[in-house]
């Protein structure tokens, strides 16, 4: 199972990444993210990292990187992760990447989901998914929630990271 970790902040370079010599390049990006505090954190993206809604990122974007807390990574500084997932910060919508249980409530206990038949529940390849999301890793995107705790919410899209 995926621990997701997540670390914020704005997009200070984008740079290639060379994985090897076998005519990869310019498939794999670094990207560069300072938070708030100052601290800094690379993400290596792959073709297969999931860009939420398909959206391109640029130097100064505010990001939101999310990785595998239990994958092995290089001791090296600035932290260097494998991004499985990113996130173009914006004010229109929120995004929540976390495992959802059988009522829908994520892990850390601060979402919960509502259905609705608008609700579009698709796969990372934009087919739709026609299983329950329930106890699966999930990427929500929603807008207003309660402030009750959980928060709940009835979520534009969802989808299953299968």
């Amino acid at each position: 199972m995926v621990n997701f970790y997540y670390f914020q902040g704005t997009v200070t370079l984008i740079s290639d990444f060379m994985i090897g010599q076998n005519g990869e390049e310019g498939c794999y990006k670094l990207i560069s993210v300072m938070d708030d505090s100052g601290a800094t954190v690379n993400f290596v993206v792959e073709p297969s990292t999931y860009f939420v809604d398909h959206e391109i990122v640029g130097t100064g974007d505010r990001v939101t990187g999310y990785y595998d807390g239990n994958a092995p990574v290089p001791l090296i500084y600035p932290p260097q992760y494998r991004a499985l997932i990113m996130v173009k910060e914006s004010p229109a919508r929120n995004v929540k990447v976390d495992y959802f249980n059988s009522q829908l409530v994520s892990s850390d206990g601060s979402l919960k989901l509502n259905g609705s038949p608008y609700t579009q529940v698709l796969l990372t390849n934009g087919q739709l998914f026609t299983g329950n999301p329930a106890n699966r890793n999930l990427i929500v995107v929603y807008g207003p929630s309660t402030k009750s705790i959980p928060a709940q919410t009835i979520p534009y899209k969802v989808i299953v990271w299968c």
